[in-house]
């Protein structure tokens, strides 16, 4: 339980780094190396919880990187645009998160998939999917 509490965390800091990034200031270089080291936690965490291997924790680490990085740049251009409308936010998240879940699951065998769905990726898709038929 309490490893799905750090993972939960560790996911909401990323998707929300930007915001606090933002909030505080921080130089480009301490925000890319707060970035770098959460996404590595969270690949460290993907490793040891689901016993990746070698060859899955580069992908993870890749797929990771990629998608958060630009989601990042996704969410830096509504703020530069002075967006208020926190659903351009929520979807541009949604978006960022769903294309994880797929490429995860690629590389995922079927046990590792159904210990990451356990974890709170199944809640989390469920309530991406939810927020997108209520869109519609």
């Amino acid at each position: 339980m309490r490893y799905k509490a750090i993972k939960y965390f560790v996911i909401c800091a990323l998707s929300f780094l930007p915001f606090c990034a933002f909030a505080q200031q921080q130089s480009p270089e301490e925000e890319a190396k707060q970035f770098r080291e959460a996404l590595d936690k969270t690949v460290d965490n993907y490793t040891d919880q689901f016993d990746l291997e070698i060859w899955q924790t580069f992908y993870v680490d890749s797929i990771l990187t990629h998608d958060y990085e630009a989601m990042q740049a996704e969410l830096k251009a509504l703020q530069s645009a002075k967006m208020t409308n926190q659903d351009a936010y929520t979807r541009v998240q949604d978006k960022w998160m769903e294309q994880m879940y797929n490429s995860l699951q690629k590389v995922f065998n079927e046990e590792q998939w159904d210990k990451y769905l356990k974890a709170g990726a199944a809640r989390d898709k469920k309530a991406r999917d939810k927020r997108a038929a209520k869109r519609k």
